[in-house]
């Protein structure tokens, strides 16, 4: 029997829903494999800064720094969005948490269903095989580079910086997503313009002597955006900036249809965390009315994180008899609608 310590942090908004139906199936995980997951909760986000006046309290960072992996729902309140001069934010809590705990790549995989073609804004014809990986740097680039103002408050800056170290680590990690998935990446850049993306792009070619089974491409970020739009099935593996990441990602998000179907994981030195992409939808919340697969999904991102393979396998294939029986939340256009805690009763039922 193994036992497993996971950090709970479900956040604001519908993340505690979402992340208790996650839970109910990795219950069923651990009964049906012989393992034990011992969860402890901790606040972040609007939840935290009402309780403490911080987004991630020490005891919080603390936990998650002593776990084998974390399970996290979401952060964001509209009293926060909506006010320009707030200094203390639920966001700054997650960008505190990836920056201490080292979380440098953030994998977002996006895959079609082939029961819910008419979702997607897409023909059901350029769907059709869609199954990729964003692979995101998640602590360099523009985000975290030199920033400010000059000329009285007239002229603004944003610099954008690499260093080798952060490239070479996220692209060896491409390389190895590709390698055990269908064998090709893509690196996402913008070289004919930015002097960053020039090192990316000559490191990336050092990197493919070492890894010469991998078929590597290279593709403008522009024309990214495009052919994710005309012909997503071409993707495998796509690995790329913190920016780019983070646009590229969120258009991608929608090809399957539903934000509640699109997992996400975020890992570095030692410790993962593992999130819905969907946000916390907080007009949703206390309604059973979310779509828990993204924390499910999530929740077997994270067993594959602990080298729980075929439990992860097990889980996603629960989720997908699920959705092919016809069963769903409202954001599915079910021909069976469920509640999220129904819905969750269902997967873990099939699991």
């Amino acid at each position: 029997m193994s036992n497993y310590n996971l950090a709970v942090l479900d956040g604001d908004g519908i993340g505690p829903e979402v992340i208790a139906e996650a839970i109910k199936v990795l219950d069923v995980v651990a009964e049906k494999f012989g393992h034990v997951f011992h969860y402890t909760y901790a606040p972040v986000g609007a939840v935290a800064i009402d309780q403490t006046g911080d987004p991630l309290p020490g005891e919080t960072l603390d936990l998650c720094k002593r776990s084998d992996a974390l399970l996290f729902g979401a952060i964001g309140h509209p009293r926060f969005d909506n006010d320009p001069t707030a200094k203390v934010r639920p966001e700054q809590g997650l960008l505190r948490l990836r920056k201490e705990l080292g979380l440098y790549a953030n994998l977002r995989p996006v895959a079609g269903y082939a029961e819910l073609a008419d979702l997607s804004p897409l023909r059901p014809e350029r769907m059709k095989g869609v199954d990729m990986l964003i692979v995101r740097e998640l602590t360099g680039g523009i985000y975290f580079g030199e920033k400010g103002r000059k000329d009285d408050g007239n002229t603004a800056y944003d610099t954008c910086t690499y260093t080798r170290m952060e490239i070479e680590r996220i692209v060896r990690m491409g390389f190895q997503e590709a390698r055990a998935r269908r064998g090709k990446l893509t690196l996402v850049d913008k070289a004919n313009v930015m002097e960053t993306s020039r090192l990316w792009r000559e490191i990336t070619r050092e990197l493919a002597k070492e890894n010469e089974d991998v078929d590597l491409n290279f593709m403008f970020v522009d024309n990214a955006a495009m052919q994710l739009i005309l012909n997503p099935a071409q993707f495998d593996v796509i690995v790329t900036s913190n920016m780019f990441g983070d646009i590229l990602s969120d258009a991608s998000s929608v090809l399957a249809g539903s934000l509640g179907l699109l997992p996400s994981s975020s890992v570095g030195a030692r410790v993962g965390m593992f999130e819905p992409i969907h946000g916390s939808w907080p007009e949703g919340a206390g309604q059973d009315r979310a779509n828990p697969v993204a924390a499910i999904l999530s929740a077997a991102m994270l067993l594959d994180h602990l080298e729980l393979r075929e439990e992860a396998t097990a889980v996603r294939a629960a989720v997908n008899r699920t959705l092919a029986s016809g069963a769903g939340t409202e954001d599915l256009r079910p021909r069976e609608a469920l509640g999220t805690r129904a819905f969750g009763d269902r997967i873990a039922g099939a699991l």
